[in-house]
């Protein structure tokens, strides 16, 4: 029976190591994020469609706001895009974190923020309202360069694929994390209570734990890491 248990557990160890297994573990997010495209992809048709119908109209009601708010839809769409690409390519890891702790903090910093939307919008003046949505904008657009970047070393949970030091990794450790901090930003200020300030205050406390156990595996498998950590900061470079 213990040969048995033996046997298995190492057929188990071997499945981890496969693609097959890395593509079935993304398959929930990959779902996820399909399902966000397709929202998206609504709410830019119909944005499209009454661009048109202003554009064969009165092409002067299409003010600073709303064409700010189409721009940063469509980047929305085109980090979603890339997401999902990535995910479905990316390479095997090299080293997982063990434990639930890691994973559910790896979720909790990532998906936290999402209930801040459920929440309900406030009336914005159109300045306010302006800024709120060039945060989201540039957020998503910085957020979208890092993870081509990463390209297929792409992950979620705290995982060692490949060392990136490259474009936006070169200054710092986790600019994804910082792109979608302030696109978050941004969102928290369109649904501003006090709701929406614990919930972005709860996603920055998870995601920085999650810099951590990131962190830990990567020095864990790169020797190189420890030099890469003392020449560049973790998100804002000279400040932290």
């Amino acid at each position: 029976m213990s040969s048995f248990r033996v046997s298995v557990g190492q057929w188990l160890e071997a499945v981890k190591e496969t693609k097959l297994y890395d593509l079935l573990a993304a398959t929930p997010l990959i779902a996820w994020y399909v399902y966000c495209a397709a929202q998206q992809f609504k709410a830019l048709t119909q944005q499209l469609e009454l661009a048109w119908l202003m554009a064969q109209t009165d092409v002067t009601a299409m003010d600073a706001v709303f064409v700010t708010r189409l721009i940063s839809n469509l980047a929305i769409m085109g980090f979603v895009a890339v997401l999902i690409v990535f995910l479905v390519v990316r390479r095997q890891p090299k080293a997982r974190a063990p434990g639930i702790y890691g994973r559910f903090v790896a979720v909790s910093g990532s998906f936290l923020g999402l209930g801040i939307v459920q929440l309900p919008p406030q009336e914005l003046s159109p300045a306010v309202y302006l800024t709120s949505t060039l945060l989201v904008l540039g957020g998503t657009v910085f957020a979208t360069y890092a993870v081509l970047g990463l390209g297929r070393s792409l992950s979620i949970l705290p995982e060692a694929r490949r060392l990136v030091t490259q474009g936006p990794y070169a200054i710092i450790r986790h600019p994804l994390y910082l792109g979608e901090l302030v696109a978050l930003l941004g969102v928290t200020v369109q649904y501003f209570s006090g709701w929406a300030l614990l919930l972005l205050l709860l996603q920055c406390a998870f995601q920085l734990g999650r810099i951590r156990n990131e962190e830990r595996v990567l020095s864990g498998v790169f020797p190189e890491y420890r030099d890469y950590m003392a020449r560049t900061a973790r998100l804002v470079p000279h400040i932290y």
